[in-house]
């Protein structure tokens, strides 16, 4: 009888203290994951349809065609043979399309590709060792080296350029997306093995070198995420602690990010795509640890970034040395990097900061990133790419990887089109977004998704629309039952005057357009809240919000401390970034100019380039007779490199 009565205080004190523990910290705004929204518009829907049944079997292809799945089969001794291909991250490759074929099957199931997915993880097994190893040109030949940049050597020993967390931190990625698209524990098991084997060798007292290429630390997070294993997020957090501490080990440099502690950095440096990538894990830290420190760090780097590296078409990357973020101001638009992974990874960051702090100011980098730096990134076809993403060409200067002015099928750092295979589908998760009883709609996509409040209610919430095209957007909002909520509509920068937050970009003249907004057809009461629309009201099945945004045709100077841009404008419409090429405008298009009276018009031509508005005004012909004018098309910058090699140019003089 005491032992029974010990027993029942014991459990009863055990669901006491777990009733105490605290919930786990979390970002203060949760997204709307992807899978839960379908898309139904003519912009997103057919680019997300043309990822899975071109890119992604593209991309498979060519990682057969060019070694990638043998590499996996020669580490494990079931083929013989040398490594093949010439990047130390070639692995990556297959992981990140995996992740993009996951994303894909979650809102289209496909038995053949699940099929095929499960037989190149069995690949990927037999490459991995018994101790949970995976790079498979270090494991076929410990003295090989896949780049002339970097020097052969043992395990985590060349990690600068090595790239082996790297290649863990895509394949987490990849097996946690697999994971969670079916179920299946094949593709995570692998990952959990040799996330375990990062547990034993790195941390407080271990091996202190910190990941050349950043990546692991999002990885890590998401294992953590749906392992519930702590470990992994602690590593995370250790990689980022130990980054710029010379106490600890010997530094990379700014390139690296390396150059002092990620908390005491205030401007990007360094690699763009490494950079950002380090920014998205700073802010998971931020938010898992609430630290404030690491928040701090973020808001500082953000703050540069958007006021003085960052492009008009969203992009980040101002030199092809390196593939680097420049210094202050430093925007070449003809020698532009603007890498396609580096505008994915913008999107990736700015949203993080969104569910960080609510403000619709990180959505409206997020949006010119995804409309124009990113999608600029892959042809209408989806099977030829650009890896740098340069706001003119002038046909001589030859941008793209491998030194070719045109989009290509594949590159020797295949990065970018697999970059892409990932991202895609995962585009509806950016629409909508909740939280405290609060409906974020984000971006304006024709769509719908039922949002879960609670254990008790949810919402149906859709949207009719043609945007970017047309600034109309109807929206439909039907509770499970009838409750009060708000519902919260960004109001994009651009149309309050601001192309982006800061001083880095104005339009000419400054003029606000008002947006109009009802409910049911009648005016309604709201208050503008961290640039939202914000209605808070009683909700019923089947009420309808109209949104109407002016698409105005804006033109764009830079901040004056931008030199290159000096007497120029841009010309953009709603989150569309425009440009001017050669095959619209005949052979004189580096000579003309798009004076300030010059009228504009817009034009939709549904059989062009997929269907876009087009832009038409008259502009003067420099060193030509007195007062030569000729008429002249711009046409959105993302489509531009579809009609062959032409020059271009996003930035016209002014006069």
């Amino acid at each position: 009888m005491k032992i029974q009565y010990l027993v029942a205080i014991i459990f009863f004190l055990a669901i006491s203290a777990c009733k105490k523990q605290p919930p786990k910290p979390d970002y203060p705004i949760q997204g709307v994951p992807f899978n839960e929204v379908k898309v139904s518009d003519q912009f997103w829907l057919p680019k997300i349809e043309t990822n899975r049944t071109v890119t992604i079997p593209a991309a498979f292809a060519k990682c057969e065609e060019m070694g990638r799945m043998d590499n996996f089969l020669i580490a494990g001794g079931k083929m013989p043979g040398k490594v093949k291909g010439e990047m130390p991250f070639d692995d990556t490759d297959v992981y990140k399309t995996i992740e993009g074929a996951a994303y894909s099957m979650t809102t289209k199931p496909d038995p053949k590709l699940d099929a095929y997915v499960d037989s190149i993880i069995g690949i990927i097994k037999v490459g991995q060792e018994a101790d949970g190893y995976l790079t498979t040109y270090k494991t076929i030949d410990s003295t090989y080296s896949p780049a002339k940049w970097c020097a052969p050597a043992p395990r985590w020993i060349n990690e600068q350029c090595s790239h082996e967390l790297y290649n863990s931190g895509h394949m987490f990625e990849a097996a946690v997306a697999h994971y969670r698209a079916t179920g299946k524990t094949n593709f995570l098991d692998i990952a959990t093995k040799n996330a375990d084997l990062l547990l034993k060798v790195f941390g407080e007292g271990k091996n202190p070198i910190v990941p050349g290429h950043q990546i692991v630390e999002t990885g890590l997070i998401k294992l953590y995420q749906v392992t519930g294993k702590e470990e992994y997020l602690n590593l995370a957090k250790h990689f980022l602690d130990f980054r710029g501490d010379s106490t600890k080990r010997k530094l990379w440099g700014p390139y690296n990010q390396d150059h002092k502690p990620v908390t005491q950095q205030d401007e990007a440096v360094g690699h763009a795509v490494r950079a950002e990538y380090m920014y998205a894990g700073m802010t998971d830290v931020a938010v898992l640890f609430k630290d404030e420190a690491y928040k701090n760090a973020v808001d500082k780097i953000w703050d540069n970034i958007v006021s003085k590296k960052l492009y008009i078409t969203g992009g980040v990357g101002a030199k092809h040395d390196g593939e680097a973020f420049g210094v202050n101001y430093e925007l070449p638009n003809l020698t532009s990097y603007n890498e396609t992974c580096a505008a994915i990874a913008n999107v990736y960051w700015n949203y993080r900061m969104f569910l960080l702090h609510g403000d619709s100011k990180y959505i409206d980098v997020l949006e010119r990133s995804l409309y124009n730096g990113v999608i600029s990134g892959v042809g209408l076809d989806g099977k030829t790419f650009f890896y740098p993403n340069p706001l003119e060409c002038d046909l001589h200067f030859k941008f793209n990887r491998g030194e070719t002015l045109d989009r290509q099928p594949w590159f020797d750092c295949s990065c970018c089109p697999t970059n892409i295979c990932r991202f895609l589908p995962s585009v509806p998760g950016y629409i909508y977004a909740q939280a405290n009883g609060s409906i974020y709609v984000n971006l304006f996509v024709q769509s719908s998704s039922n949002i879960q409040f609670d254990k008790k209610s949810s919402v149906t919430i859709s949207q009719e629309t043609q945007y970017p095209w047309d600034g109309e957007v109807k929206i439909k909002v039907s509770p499970e039952k009838t409750s009060s909520f708000a519902l919260r509509l960004r109001i994009p920068g651009w149309a309050q005057n601001q192309p982006v937050p800061g001083d880095l970009y104005s339009y000419v003249p400054a003029e606000v357009s008002p947006f109009s907004l009802t409910v049911n057809g009648e005016k309604v009461s709201f208050k503008e809240e961290n640039g939202y629309a914000v209605i808070d009201r009683e909700w019923k099945q089947g009420d309808v919000v109209n949104y109407s945004l002016p698409m105005t045709i804006h033109r764009v100077k830079s901040n004056q401390l931008v030199v290159e841009n000096t007497g120029k404008v841009a010309i953009e419409r709603g989150p569309i970034v425009y440009c001017f090429e050669g095959k619209d405008n005949g052979t004189e298009l580096m000579k003309l100019a798009l004076s300030d009276s010059a009228k504009l018009l817009p034009k939709f031509d549904p059989e062009l380039l997929g269907g876009v508005i087009t832009i038409s005004g008259t502009v003067q012909v420099a060193g030509n007779k007195a007062n030569a004018v000729q008429n002249i098309t711009a046409i959105p910058y993302y489509v531009w490199d579809n009609r062959g090699i032409n020059e271009m140019k996003v930035w016209i003089p002014r006069n």
